[in-house]
């Protein structure tokens, strides 16, 4: 079996697809077509992928994929909905997505984003041998993303604990960004290089003792960066 996917989606036919192909590439599925149980379901057992509807007859799944993360579930999550506008897409993952993907869409994308969430989701799992992880002397709970920064303890996104973990696995490397995007982004075609720099800023502040002279999360001229572990 390669991994678990749970399934919430009110549209039969859509579903019924899903979960067939699914279970032919060797996945584990549960389906289910509210979103209340979702909640209670995805907390009772373990699985490696949520796949999440956004528009659900008796719930958001906007508000129900932060009300995941607010209970500490780090499962990735790729959100699936006809809706295609940029301001959707932007607060579904700021929400905790990890993924969005537009109705209609065709299985083999479908399948390709879920092996590359998976096998994201499985290295950070291998990499991280303890709950806690230190840049310098600050420290990161790998179990519920909180970090002891230099603004105290800060919850960080999904996106931001993957891009971290990313660098962590990375240490020593100069990565493009182009390569950057390619491994954490995935296909998500809206994001620009300038997303990179932003959340590099964000790590300054957070992990730098001094985020002018960074020592860590190093600019490589004309290339993109470098991790350094620096004590």
């Amino acid at each position: 079996m390669k991994g678990r996917v749970f399934v919430v989606e009110d549209d039969e036919l859509i579903g019924a697809m899903v979960e067939l192909n699914l279970r032919q590439e060797g996945y584990e599925v549960d389906w289910v077509q509210t979103g209340e149980p979702a909640l209670s379901k995805v907390r009772a057992s373990e699985c490696d992928l949520i796949l999440m509807d956004i528009m659900l007859p008796d719930a958001d799944g906007v508000e129900l994929v932060r009300e995941l993360r607010s209970m500490d579930v780090v499962t990735p999550i790729l959100m699936m909905t006809a809706r295609d506008d940029v301001e959707t897409k932007v607060q579904a993952l700021d929400c905790g997505a990890d993924d969005y993907l537009t109705k209609p869409f065709d299985t083999p994308e479908l399948l390709a984003r879920v092996r590359a969430l998976i096998r994201r989701s499985q290295g950070e799992r291998h990499q991280a041998s303890t709950e806690r992880v230190m840049i310098g002397r600050h420290a990161v709970n790998t179990r519920t993303h909180v970090a002891e920064s230099n603004e105290g303890d800060v919850q960080l996104s999904a996106k931001e604990f993957e891009l971290l973990g990313f660098f962590l696995r990375k240490e020593g490397a100069t990565l493009s960004r182009a390569d950057i995007l390619e491994e954490v982004w995935g296909m998500e075609v809206y994001v620009s290089e300038r997303t990179i720099d932003n959340f590099i800023v964000r790590f300054r502040k957070l992990f730098e003792d001094d985020p002018e002279n960074p020592k860590r999360f190093i600019t490589v001229r004309g290339v993109g960066y470098r991790f350094e572990r620096a004590e």
